[in-house]
């Protein structure tokens, strides 16, 4: 049987259009409530986490560039961060990375919460045993709490900052990466723990078997990106290669996953069966670091050819594109990369660094001129009243003079 060809224009647009980005455009959405931003995240099946919000934590920013300026405080709502104290729809396990998950999602991860930590971790944990039973313990009988709440005796207060932690709270992190406790919420962004047990239903506790698991995963994953290389759909999940091998064939075997050759792709690829095959795509969008059509940085440069990187954790001297670097997508492309920060104070969302990528460069007051009103959007959901371009870049020109036109 022969193997279909797609071109990488039309990969471009079926990942797109599976993406939920097709049709993203600022001003042309309505208003957004909690059953559209319960479907994206249904869509997407999670939302990586991150702490750096100098221009907006991580989570919220897909669904903004999918669905336009929502109420983040409804999402607040939803992920019980700063509010309730109890177990909602929604909880946080390591689904690729630090994700937030449903809740009904549980039962699929028992295979990766029985599965060994790091050599050094598993050796961390077999030393400090007595206090991680002593840490679960306290979290059964005093309820919900942050890791700062506890009263153990180990959790004592170190100087030196974020990564300087006491045993107890290093106790937490070993419970919830086993299942025994589950994340209940967030205050101040700082997780909220209970006993998982105590608050789970019991057929969440049971779990799924590890194949059909991972099949399922595979499936999902194959769902959001329409198409996509085995090791693309292994990193959705953080799946085992060897596992989302397994899961490949029996999706295909089963008629829901074709194999297709992608023009420069140099590699088999899958298409999900019944996925959209969109003849073109509109869109203008800001995407987070960690947003699923980015967050894998070899697909990112195989399917757009666009090498990534935030840059938060290079150097300030090494960085080419500033601090909190996020792609732009406009309709089938990634033409630039712009360095956002929120000026909360001022009232100022500030472009401090603006690249325009290079064979879009002849297009780069035409591209800016897409680009003007998204940030506006942004600037807007943000509370904030003006956007400045202020950094330099090579679509800096370009972007400042679209925003004094806009």
């Amino acid at each position: 049987m022969t193997t279909r060809r797609i071109s990488a224009a039309q990969a471009r647009r079926v990942a797109i259009a599976a993406g939920g980005l097709d049709d993203a455009l600022p001003d042309a959405r309505g208003r957004m409530g909690q059953r559209t931003l319960e479907r994206t995240i249904a869509s997407l099946g999670l939302l990586q986490l991150d702490s750096v919000n100098v221009f907006e934590r991580s989570h919220y920013l897909p669904l903004l560039a999918r669905i336009g300026p929502y109420d983040r405080t409804a999402l607040d709502r939803m992920l019980h961060h700063d509010h309730g104290l109890g177990l909602g729809t929604y909880t946080e396990f390591l689904a690729h990375e630090a994700a937030v998950i449903p809740v009904a999602d549980w039962p699929l991860w028992r295979w990766k919460r029985e599965q060994p930590m790091r050599a050094s971790d598993e050796r961390w944990a077999a030393a400090h045993d007595t206090l991680i039973a002593d840490v679960l313990a306290e979290f059964e009988e005093r309820g919900p709490m942050r890791p700062s709440d506890m009263e153990h005796p180990a959790h004592e207060r170190l100087p030196g900052g974020w990564w300087n932690k006491s045993d107890a709270y290093w106790a937490t992190t070993v419970l919830f990466r086993r299942g025994a406790l589950i994340t209940v919420g967030r205050s101040r962004f700082e997780r909220r723990y209970a006993a998982a047990r105590a608050v789970l239903p019991p057929e969440p506790q049971a779990g799924i078997d590890r194949a059909d698991a991972q099949r399922e995963l595979v499936r999902r994953a194959a769902h959001a990106f329409g198409i996509a290389t085995l090791d693309d759909l292994a990193d959705y999940y953080r799946l085992p290669v060897a596992a989302a091998r397994d899961a490949v064939s029996d999706l295909v075997e089963a008629g829901e996953l074709e194999p297709v050759g992608v023009e420069g792709w140099g590699r088999p690829a899958y298409l999900r069966v019944g996925t959209r095959m969109p003849r073109r795509v509109r869109s203008t969008a800001l995407l987070s670091p960690f947003d699923p059509l980015v967050w894998f940085r070899p697909r990112a440069e195989r399917m757009f050819g666009f090498a990534y990187r935030i840059s938060i954790y290079t150097p300030a001297p090494q960085r080419e594109h500033g601090y909190y670097v996020l792609p732009v997508l406009v309709d089938e492309e990634l033409v630039g990369r712009i360095d956002l920060k929120s000026d909360r104070r001022s009232g100022v969302l500030r472009v401090q660094h603006a690249t325009i990528e290079i064979g879009h460069a002849d297009r780069a007051a035409a591209l800016a001129a897409r680009l003007s009103p998204a940030l506006a959007e942004a600037a807007a959901w943000q509370g904030l009243d003006r956007v400045e371009v202020a950094g330099p870049g090579t679509w800096a020109k370009e972007v400042a003079q679209a925003v004094r036109q806009s």
